[in-house]
């Protein structure tokens, strides 16, 4: 009896004389432990195909044996409470506990999730909640009183009740050897398990560990506590690693991490891999499996070890799925993360919580609704178009435009049913929807989504044994429990997949060739994770007394680990790193990273990296996997070699798209189609701003006015804020002198009236302006900006010098003649005049910052000088000047103004032109309008934006085709 311990580095032959000696001590019915239930499958199918038959022995978890020493003492009775119902039951606990200085945290949805996780680390060290601060330990305590109501053990009340049983009766263990191996980090309740175990029967334990290396300083403690244990029955393994794995992988196992490591000759069983962004890294992985598998390797043989699953795992189903690598995921995820339970959680949150369109349509757009993908589109579009977002509006509107047939799940969800009933009536289904009734679905994706099924099963299972102990349970705990059930991955070691797994897992496996991705800086070493209700000074106090709470340094731990995955490969170790983030900015190389390269010469590290560059992006013909590919690696040759490039499209009948790709920002833009010059030739009468748009930009002017592109979600953009103003502003002038009597404009003296008439134009230009439907907190947004926004202007007006007073609002002007054949129209929103003669200036009121006088000629900006040439002209004053008034932001109204004896005062000293100048702007621009409206009559459209660029928010460049750098 005692526990023996077998030692040694990686590839030394620890795991073997393990099962060696299972095998030898079949007769007693030995147990071997592992790590995880993945490796119980994987280690029973390797002994059967060694032996032929296992027909003795058991090969299990530290769960299953604690369970196995538990049930044996009659307390059979006593069920297993699931993690679902667990995460239930401490919420439950929260909410009734009376929390002290923790009820402000306890406010957030994390609060409950951190405590359960923390209770799980005091569970499993055996803390007595005594031993804990009294917050903490109350609500311990309150915890373990619930189970004990549901007559119901936890996992650390069922690792006590073993523990019990082992240390105080006989019968509860039958001296039944026990291998273990696969741990590093014992828990206090694992360490003490195997202290009992030692005492009345054989315990052999195997560690991986050198002392002094500092790979494994991490594991320091557990291998001096098993030694201790374990007293002179010790065997230390040599390193192997030099006799059977390429010089390479041996030297980086013997030396990783080392201070004075030499450096080595490097072979092809080390690689780099360098890229830039999260997809087009693993493209690259990809395309290196690919590589491998061709040359002979089985998928099976090959590894993708990664940091953490959830960072990658939407990024390896894309860039796997498209390129054809068949690959499993080894590791549980969150149902949520998976598509099918994205869904479901979707349709609930719509119908339960009260969510809005995007809810429903996200539900709808799945192959799990029934509903054609076309179909749902096409509902979306005209409701997006329509602005409809809440939960009322949008079921109204759908069911309208599917003219009058209700959505099936929307009924179902509606019966009232029990929520559990409900959630499991409604996947089901998503299931029949998805895959029908006709044949099994047998598809690596249907695969998946059978799995989620079951995932959703077995929590509502766990739900329904808590409603039968008497907890009710309501659809927000239906809702929280499918949030935070977990699905299990693809079966370990499946045969022709490539594993796809993280660092933990790969610890106990063999590859012939592994990816370790991740190898750039914040990755690896992970930061760790502190528990906001054990800091390190409670564990260490905790430790103290056997709980074996304190952890090993993070970065120790990860080194561990990273050398574990370097060591799984026999025969090729590829490791890989994003150079570049998916915006192109620079990122720094792990530090683990570093330490491989350090180990081999500089020049050889050179020649044994792989490299691909955001621009390098696209791949090369010959090696590009879909034919989408190859016509974008064609497009991108003809760049460089354009006799190439023709060649390959007349070979492959790839002409026509290959001279449309070269022609995309050439191509000619004028108007060349019969009727549409003869309707552009027909015009004589033209709006001013469509004259200022088309000096701004020909291409914007033509798509604007005539493609009419627009926005399919309809939002409260800057064109619907600007017009919701007008309208108030214009309302606000028209009031002014009925709601203050005797007052013609805005002075010191009336401003606060003036403030709080203006609010109410504000809030009836919504009422009467706002035509999309929106929530009430854009409503809210909308309105106190333009609360704040005019209120600035009413102010700015009430300190304004100008003695000038707003008489005429909105005026609209019809087929004013600028030129024989050239009329304008258009709305003046505003024109001030002089109470004392015929005098009066132009007000356009404006978003952005206002043009100058020098701005107004440089650019264009017509809207000023010919609404001028209407004031003379049409309304009969004297036009002095006129001004683009900011809107909101606290700027000065700037445009042009005449100098004279008699000026408008109050405006900035060089917007005034003297009166030559003033009269040769207003012809200037009457002449420049000529101009451009014998352009529109002639098609004459092209890229020729204000400046030769275009602005940074113009959104139109995909459509007019203007090259931009």
């Amino acid at each position: 009896m005692g526990l023996s311990l077998v030692v040694g580095p990686a590839h030394a032959g620890k795991v073997a004389l393990l099962l060696e000696r299972f095998l030898g001590a079949l007769e007693h019915d030995p147990w071997l432990i592992v790590p995880n239930r993945s490796d119980v499958d994987r280690v029973e199918r390797e002994l059967v195909a060694s032996r032929g038959a296992l027909l003795a022995g058991t090969v299990a978890t530290f769960d299953t044996l604690f369970e196995s020493i538990a049930r044996g003492g009659g307390d059979e009775g006593r069920r297993l409470i699931g993690e679902v119902e667990r995460a239930l039951v401490v919420r439950r606990v929260v909410a009734r506990a009376e929390l002290g200085r923790l009820g402000g945290s306890a406010r957030f949805a994390g609060f409950a999730d951190a405590l359960a996780a923390t209770l799980t680390e005091l569970e499993s060290s055996l803390v007595d909640p005594a031993d804990l601060d009294p917050d903490l330990a109350a609500l311990a305590r309150a915890y373990r009183a619930e189970l004990d109501r549901l007559g119901a053990w936890d996992r650390g009340m069922l690792r006590s009740r073993a523990l019990e049983r082992l240390t105080g009766e006989l019968a509860a263990w039958d001296g039944a050897p026990v291998l273990a191996h696969g741990f590093e980090d014992l828990t206090g309740a694992e360490w003490r398990l195997l202290e009992a175990l030692a005492a009345r029967g054989e315990v052999h334990v195997s560690l991986p560990y050198e002392p002094g290396r500092p790979a494994f300083a991490s594991l320091a403690r557990t291998a001096a506590d098993l030694a201790r244990l374990a007293g002179d029955d010790i065997v230390e393994l040599p390193p192997r690693s030099h006799a059977f794995l390429p010089p390479a992988l041996a030297h980086v196992e013997r030396h990783l991490f080392c201070d004075d490591a030499p450096t080595a000759p490097i072979d092809s069983s080390i690689r780099f891999l360098e890229g830039a962004g999260r997809r087009a890294t693993l493209e690259l992985v990809a395309e290196e499996i690919l590589g491998l598998v061709a040359g002979g390797t089985a998928p099976e043989e090959i590894a993708v070890v990664c940091p953490s699953l959830d960072r990658i795992r939407a990024s390896v189903e894309t860039a796997f799925g498209a390129l054809g690598v068949p690959y499993a995921i080894e590791g549980r995820t969150r149902l949520g993360s998976t598509p099918f339970g994205q869904a479901l959680l979707l349709l609930l949150r719509f119908v339960w919580v009260g969510g809005g369109r995007r809810e429903l349509y996200g539900y709808l757009r799945s192959p799990y609704s029934g509903l054609p993908r076309a179909d749902v589109d096409w509902l979306e579009g005209r409701l997006r178009g329509r602005a409809v977002t809440g939960a009322e509006r949008t079921i109204e509107e759908t069911v309208k435009l599917r003219n009058g047939r209700p959505l099936p799940p929307l009924d179902l969800l509606g019966r009232g049913d029990p929520p559990l009933a409900t959630a499991r009536a409604l996947a089901d289904h998503m299931l029949r929807n998805a895959y029908g009734l006709g044949a099994p679905p047998l598809t690596a994706a249907a695969c998946r989504d059978l799995r989620a099924h079951d995932a959703v099963a077995r929590a509502a299972g766990e739900l329904e044994r808590l409603h039968a102990d008497g907890a009710r349970v309501e659809r927000e705990d239906v809702l929280a429990a499918l949030e935070r059930a977990t699905v299990r991955g693809d079966g370990a070691g499946e045969a022709g997949r490539v594993a796809v797994l993280d660092l933990e897992r790969a610890r106990t496996r063999r590859f012939e060739a592994v990816f370790v991705v991740g190898l750039e800086q914040g990755s690896l070493p992970r930061r760790a994770a502190p528990s906001p209700f054990l800091d390190d000074d409670a564990r260490r106090a905790l430790d103290e007394q056997g709980a074996r709470l304190e952890r090993p340094d993070h970065a120790s731990r990860d080194r561990y680990l990273f050398a574990t995955a370097c060591n799984r490969p026999t025969r090729k170790l590829i490791l890989v790193r994003e150079a570049a983030s998916d915006e192109g900015t620079a990122r720094e190389p792990s530090p683990f990273w570093e330490a491989v390269r350090s180990l081999f010469d500089a020049d050889d590290v050179r020649r044994q990296t792989t490299r691909r560059p955001l621009s390098h992006l696209t791949w090369t013909f010959e090696d590009a996997p879909t034919e989408r590919e190859r016509l974008r690696s064609l497009a991108a040759l003809a760049a460089v070699d354009a006799r190439a490039a023709e060649a390959l499209a007349l070979a492959n009948g790839w002409g026509r798209k290959l001279a449309r790709a070269r022609r995309a920002f050439s191509r000619p833009t004028g108007i060349r189609h019969p009727r549409a010059l003869a309707l552009l030739g027909s015009r004589d009468t033209f709006r001013v701003t469509d004259l200022e748009r088309m000096a701004g930009c020909s291409s914007a002017w033509f798509v604007e006015r005539y493609l009419r592109p627009g926005d399919i979600d309809q939002e409260i953009d800057a064109r619907m804020r600007g017009s919701i103003a007008h309208v108030a502003l214009q309302r606000f002038y028209t009031q002014l002198p009925s709601a203050l009597p005797g007052a013609e404009r805005v002075t010191p003296e009336n401003v606060e009236e003036a403030v709080v008439l203006m609010r109410s134009c504000v809030e009836s230009a919504i009422d009467s302006g706002l035509r999309i439907d929106v929530g009430d907190l854009q409503r809210r947004e909308l309105t106190q900006s333009l609360h704040r926004d005019l209120e600035q202007l009413v102010r700015g007006e009430a300190t304004a010098q100008s003695p000038f007073v707003p008489r005429r609002l909105e005026v609209s002007f019809q087929g004013y003649e600028l030129a024989p054949g050239v009329a304008v129209s258009g709305k003046i929103d505003r024109v001030d005049v002089d109470p004392l003669s015929a005098r009066g200036i132009v007000v356009d009121y404006k978003s952005g910052a206002a043009p100058t006088a020098t701005q107004i000629h440089d650019e264009a900006r017509l809207q000023i000088p010919l609404y001028m040439l209407v004031l003379r002209d049409q309304l009969g004053l004297e036009p002095m000047g006129g001004v683009y008034m900011p809107v909101g932001g606290g700027r000065r109204a700037r445009g042009m103004l005449r100098a004279a004896d008699d000026q408008v005062p109050g405006f900035v000293a060089g917007d005034y032109l003297e009166p030559e100048a003033f009269d040769a702007e207003v012809e200037h621009a009457r002449a420049t309008a000529v101009a451009l409206a014998e352009r529109i009559r002639a098609g004459d459209v092209r890229h020729d934006p204000r400046g030769g660029e275009c602005p940074p928010w113009c959104d139109l460049w995909r459509m007019c085709r203007k090259e931009r750098p």
